[in-house]
């Protein structure tokens, strides 16, 4: 869990669950220069049942669940699916008339380079935070998901839509001058580019949004380390940003990756 301050510094907090109850969040911006320990005790539950599995598919789910939960409709990844603002849903029609007939935003995001995304307004800026984005700048603003899907796929065209993992970490947080600058400058191009039919829904709103990550120091190269290869991982934790651990020697964790695996974790 995550969340930005007034100075624009994100604040960590480490939320776990025994299996699907809850536990005490912990705050992990203190840990931040100090040894951390994560164990693998060997289990895998599925984030949605809470049943016990071999592979978790998506965001710690069983195969059953990734097939035909809410949490992992295909108009989370491809929003220009969605079709629930015409009364169709895709898995479940309650659920997407609360998440994807809101209002939504199209943005574009700095990490590493520029990129444009979707997300639902209530999570700015949770969404940018999430992603390891060191900046951010509103593009569109639509009634519902599916148009911001349709103004995304446009602007895909000129812009990439994945962040580059291995690049937005390595750059750390850079120099507030150099994210604003790439922003303004992608939204100028954007407006120049935008299809007419989507021109009523482009913001003019041009406030770039910086967010500082937690850190001691970011490496120059980064390695992936996960608890299916390495049950014990453990070291310095250098920094953290988006959903990674960094670790000493360049070591990067992805919390995310290991959604639903039951793990033991010490700090200090």
């Amino acid at each position: 869990m995550s969340a930005l301050d007034a100075n624009g510094a994100v604040q960590y907090t480490w939320v776990s669950k025994d299996i699907l109850d809850p536990q005490d969040g912990v705050e992990v911006n203190p840990v931040v220069g100090q040894d951390i320990r994560i164990e693998y005790q060997g289990k895998i539950h599925c984030t949605v049942s809470g049943k016990s599995i071999r592979k978790a598919y998506g965001d710690g789910m069983s195969f059953d669940a990734f097939q035909s939960s809410p949490l992992a409709v295909e108009s989370i990844i491809r929003p220009e699916l969605s079709r629930i603002h015409e009364g169709v849903a895709l898995r479940d029609a309650a659920w997407e008339e609360a998440h994807h007939n809101q209002p939504h935003v199209v943005y574009l995001s700095y990490t590493g380079g520029v990129k444009v995304g979707v997300t639902r307004t209530t999570q700015i800026p949770y969404r940018w935070i999430d992603q390891g984005a060191s900046g951010a700048i509103l593009l569109a603003e639509t009634p519902y998901r599916q148009l911001a899907g349709l103004i995304e796929v446009a602007m895909k065209e000129h812009f990439a839509d994945k962040t580059q993992w291995r690049a937005m970490l390595t750059a750390g947080n850079p120099d507030a001058a150099v994210v604003e600058e790439a922003l303004l400058a992608a939204k100028d191009d954007a407006f120049e580019q935008c299809p007419p039919a989507f021109e009523d829904f482009m913001s003019e709103d041009d406030t770039v949004h910086r967010i500082q990550f937690p850190s001691v120091s970011f490496p120059e190269k980064v390695a992936s380390v996960t608890l299916d290869k390495a049950p014990l991982i453990e070291g310095k934790l250098m920094a953290i940003k988006g959903q990674y651990l960094l670790l000493d020697g360049g070591r990067v964790f992805n919390v995310r990756r290991h959604s639903g695996y039951r793990v033991r974790w010490d700090f200090g």
